[in-house]
């Protein structure tokens, strides 16, 4: 299951938090900050896909994720590949080196990476 824009964008604000009341929520929106019934119509949609759950407080709810950010990205990421780049990380590796104008510094940093990778095989 995946996450739309804005779901992913609240997302990213209760990954940071860790867990968070509405008003928390609402002040780490930047402005225009979207209305309360918006914000809660997106938290009860990510409930529902499992993606965050809540402690109740008399009438107050503190949410938190159920899911880490990491998990999220590694299986959005792997679907591109499987989606865009034939299955083939070499060839989202090759697309991403080429267009994403990275600098000289970047791409060793990157090569830096994937040969400890390949030390630990």
């Amino acid at each position: 299951m995946q996450l739309s824009k804005s779901e992913e964008e609240l997302m990213n604000i209760l990954w940071k938090q860790k867990k968070a009341f509405m008003k928390d929520l609402l002040d780490a929106y930047p402005e225009p900050k979207p209305a309360t019934t918006t914000v809660a119509t997106l938290l009860k949609r990510m409930s529902d896909k499992k993606f965050i759950d809540y402690k109740s407080f008399g009438r107050s709810r503190e949410y938190f994720p159920l899911v880490k950010k990491k998990d999220y990205f590694s299986k959005h990421v792997n679907g591109l590949i499987k989606n865009f780049f034939n299955d083939s990380a070499s060839q989202f590796a090759s697309f991403f080196t080429q267009e994403t104008n990275l600098s000289k510094a970047e791409l060793e940093e990157l090569k830096k990476l994937i040969d400890v990778e390949i030390e630990k095989k």
